[in-house]
């Protein structure tokens, strides 16, 4: 069975990991996902990952703080899911880097391109810390600019809900799915996809985005293998 993608970048929210809790870090969750992400690699699949910081700490938490302090704050968040990523995946056989946009070189890398680069030639899945090192970006546009610097074929955009709606498919019964969009319909539309940096950066460098639940065991190499599940955001 081949993949339809060589080296794919995976975006997981921080509330992906917190699982039905809501918050926190949900180990059986963490645990699900790194068996999932071992079947990738296993298939010679090249496996970047993204974060987010949610279940912990998000900027616009800091009500009446400064929005910087806040954003940095997330940014830590972020590299605490990684370690626990990490960790889970290593505990099942599967060679790992950890690398930080905020040098912390006792716990992790720092973001190095070409050593990255390196990591995932040799099989090795990166993950990608503390976001792009500056406040006022999401990890949605880390995802998009980490895919766009190490050439990933695809955006992985693993979610709680099962694609992209036009309207929220928890609150409203008669929100419609699509299937396919393109970047230029999910920025008129106002689609919450990603945001708009991230969706612009894909635009701009042709990488493809899929959307898809990750409460669907399965479901990460259903994506990878390219099988049509959830929506895809791609030129056309």
């Amino acid at each position: 069975m081949s993949s339809k993608y060589k080296r794919i970048m995976l975006k997981l929210s921080g509330e992906a990991l917190a699982g039905p809790q809501g918050y926190g870090i949900d180990f059986e969750v963490a645990s699900r996902i790194a068996k999932e992400i071992k079947e990738l690699v296993d298939m010679g699949i090249e496996v970047g990952a993204v974060v987010g910081g949610g279940n912990i700490w998000r900027g616009r938490n800091g009500n009446g703080m400064d929005r910087t302090t806040a954003d940095y704050m997330g940014m830590l968040a972020t590299c605490i899911n990684a370690m626990a990523l990490q960790d889970s995946l290593e505990s099942i056989g599967v060679m790992t880097r950890v690398q930080t946009a905020i040098e912390m070189k006792e716990v992790a890398e720092p973001y190095i391109r070409r050593r990255a680069m390196r990591h995932l030639e040799k099989g090795r899945v990166v993950i990608f810390a503390a976001g792009t090192g500056n406040p006022y970006f999401s990890t949605d546009t880390t995802a998009a600019l980490r895919a766009a610097e190490i050439e990933a074929d695809v955006i992985l955009l693993a979610k709680k809900v099962d694609g992209v709606y036009d309207k929220d498919p928890h609150k409203y019964d008669d929100a419609k799915k699509f299937d396919e969009l393109t970047y230029i319909q999910v920025l008129e539309k106002g689609l919450q996809v990603m945001d708009s940096t991230a969706t612009s950066l894909c635009m701009d460098n042709n990488i493809p985005i899929i959307v898809f639940s990750l409460d669907e065991p399965g479901n990460i190499k259903k994506a990878a293998m390219g099988e049509k599940i959830g929506t895809i955001v791609s030129k056309v």
